[in-house]
């Protein structure tokens, strides 16, 4: 069941992310963030925008947000997403649940456009994406270091209908 995040989500939400983060090169993100900080992120992005908890058995399966996408006035109607799934949960649809309720959520409150961020080689995620209706506008070459390694990072945009 998705429903929205509360603060009380964030000691899970931040358990999830930061395997992500210690044993991946999906976030850039190189340092874990503990519950407190996650409480802060949460409250800041869930007062301007869409985000969403994949609730299983009582325990978060997975979450979705947008924010921002640039600072820029003109960028105010794009904005980015962020899906992440505990993979003990993957390959269960939770995914595009999560994507399919952030796009309706983000169109209802007039957002125009949505870009995704995806570390090249993230085939689960372009893949969820391409499903949800996102096509690849671009490619930036080894603009990350993460475990050593140089990562691309594709730009998927999805324009929602007014």
């Amino acid at each position: 069941m998705i429903r929205n995040v509360t603060l009380r989500d964030a000691e899970a939400i931040a358990g999830l992310y930061n395997e992500f983060v210690l044993h991946s090169v999906v976030t850039f993100e190189t340092e874990a963030v503990t519950a407190a900080q996650m409480r802060e992120r949460i409250a800041a992005i869930a007062a301007c925008y869409p985000y969403g908890v994949y609730e299983a058995g009582g325990q978060v399966a997975g979450y979705a947000y947008a924010h921002a996408w640039r600072e820029r006035a003109a960028y105010a109607h794009t904005w980015e997403t962020t899906v992440y799934v505990d993979p003990r949960f993957a390959r269960q649809g939770i995914g595009y649940g999560l994507l399919s309720w952030l796009a309706g959520e983000c169109r209802r409150r007039g957002c125009h456009a949505l870009v995704a961020c995806i570390t090249g080689g993230n085939t689960a995620s372009c893949a969820l994406h391409r499903k949800a209706g996102f096509r690849q506008v671009s490619r930036f070459e080894q603009v990350g270091l993460k475990f050593g390694r140089r990562l691309d990072v594709t730009d998927w945009e999805l324009l929602l209908e007014p």
